[in-house]
């Protein structure tokens, strides 16, 4: 018959009855059903003393080094005072709590750490020798760059804290930990700097993560987004950046943003963000200001014609009479078997076929999958009549704008806006057009994040904001922190350099 636990049995306080202990915590953690979970007994100074642990998730060296110092220990030492000499004198090396609870050491135990009784006693230690299967930090594939650094977060949060640590050695850097997921209990971090960030922001964010109620989010950062955000599933744009440089994250919160990091995710959440947030590259920030100027007018110019370059050629090839006499080249001669509209249609949701089957495609068979989509989808479809080579020519240029853009979430909403418009064109033409173009600003500046305008500085507008937006501007000019996040402290560079 199953056994259900109760919040008054996880609640519980530490009894002084050892065995009383020893059930309750066995029944918790389904010891010995759960392979995992290890259990040693010991008697050591006349005194029965029970040690908790994780298969797999602590390290050996410790815990050999714990089982020597119970050996060591006298039979006075665990008599008198035991908790305070075993904590002060003998683990003066590593991390050591003291507990009350069973919902404490449960949720202790769990997160890889080891849990020590002592017969008599209504606390319990805790000592942290967590050592988890992970990979080492490298670059993240999605926002490679040409110089800059080539460490990237990874699945373990301890490691991202660091990387974080490591790039800003401010005292006023705060890592708050909170738990998400009433049985995954996942450890959720968020970063700020206290003298900097907005402490309304913090609050809100952090409150609002305190209130997930879910049984667990295995999916982590994105469960996370949608709790704290509500989802909105009419809206695809991104209200959060993701991001997996630690560089990036710590520039970040040098602005005044906050950085939610979820264990067991190798991204990391900046909020609140605007539009312009998902159209800035750390590679424009490795190069001179003047490149880094060029290289976002580039990417500028990919992302806007990702969008509205196919549906306008569509409103063009469709209604060619409409247009001025130079450019009534863009038409088609003869329309293939299929309608522009059809083709244009088939066509955009191929390509995103396509990049489903590169992800779930294994690497050595990648090449062989971009010569069929080359052959069979393009040249073939050409030759037989079914396609115009207009269309295969401009969804290549729609694809290669997709793929410049550096937020792949913002990437995503793109390619669901352009596949919108072109229904709109094949509805209604050039009017279709322009009511989609004006139905998506509508939508953009509807959006918020956090109570953030996404459209700032556009829309409200802030000339001197705008201006950093449109060009890169050179670091020791850049002395003070967007004002629509309302930092505690605004100025950068209190004595900026003077040329």
């Amino acid at each position: 018959m199953m056994v259900l636990t109760t919040s008054a049995e996880t609640n519980a306080e530490i009894s002084k009855n050892y065995q009383e202990n020893i059930d309750l915590l066995n029944h918790l953690l389904g010891y010995p059903d759960s392979f995992d979970i290890v259990l040693r007994e010991m008697v050591i100074g006349g005194k029965k003393i029970a040690i908790y642990s994780i298969n797999g998730m602590i390290s050996r060296p410790a815990i050999n080094l714990i089982m020597n110092t119970f050996v060591e220990l006298e039979r006075a030492e665990l008599s008198v005072n035991a908790l305070e000499k075993l904590v002060k004198n003998k683990i003066n090396d590593l991390q050591v709590t003291e507990v009350q609870t069973m919902d404490e050491i449960v949720y202790f135990l769990l997160s890889g750490a080891m849990a020590i009784l002592i017969e008599g006693k209504t606390q319990a230690i805790v000592v942290d020798l967590r050592t988890f299967p992970g990979r080492m930090p490298e670059e993240p594939d999605i926002e490679r760059v040409t110089r800059g650094s080539r460490d990237g977060f990874t699945e373990t949060l301890l490691f991202n804290t660091i990387l974080l640590r490591r790039r800003l050695r401010d005292p006023k850097l705060r890592m708050k930990l909170v738990q998400a997921g009433s049985r995954s209990k996942t450890d959720v971090c968020i970063a700020y700097i206290e003298d900097i960030t907005n402490a309304d922001m913090v609050t809100e964010i952090e409150r609002e993560i305190q209130n997930i109620k879910i049984d667990g989010i295995p999916m982590a950062e994105k469960t996370v987004e949608e709790f704290i955000l509500g989802s909105k599933f009419w809206n695809p744009f991104p209200r959060v950046r993701y991001t997996e440089r630690p560089d990036v994250a710590a520039m970040h919160l040098l602005e005044g943003n906050v950085i939610v990091i979820v264990d067991t995710s190798p991204s990391v959440i900046v909020a609140p963000v605007t539009l312009w947030h998902h159209v800035q590259h750390a590679e424009e920030y490795r190069q001179e200001p003047v490149v880094g100027a060029f290289l976002r007018w580039i990417r500028f110019l990919a992302i806007f014609l990702s969008v509205f370059l196919l549906p306008a050629w569509l409103a063009g090839a469709l209604n060619t009479q409409a247009l001025p006499e130079w450019l009534r080249f863009i038409g088609v001669e003869k329309i293939a078997k299929i309608g522009l509209f059809p083709q244009v249609i088939i066509g955009d949701i191929g390509i995103d076929m396509l990049r489903m089957a590169a992800i779930h495609t294994p690497t050595p068979l990648a090449t062989a999958l971009g010569l069929v989509a080359v052959f069979m989808m393009g040249d073939v479809a050409i030759k037989v009549g079914l396609f115009n080579p207009e269309v295969i020519m401009y969804l290549a240029f729609a694809a290669v704008g997709t793929f410049a853009t550096p937020s792949y979430e913002l990437s995503m909403a793109n390619r669901l806006v352009r596949l919108f418009l072109i229904i709109m064109v094949g509805l209604f033409n050039f009017w279709g057009l322009g009511i989609g173009t004006i139905l998506v600003f509508f939508l953009l500046w509807r959006t918020k994040s956090f109570g953030i305008p996404y459209l700032w500085p556009l829309i409200p507008l802030d000339i001197k904001a705008l201006g950093t937006i449109l060009v890169r501007s050179p670091v020791p000019i850049a002395n003070k922190r967007p004002s629509i996040l309302k930092p505690k402290d605004r100025i950068r560079q209190p004595e900026a350099r003077k040329e």
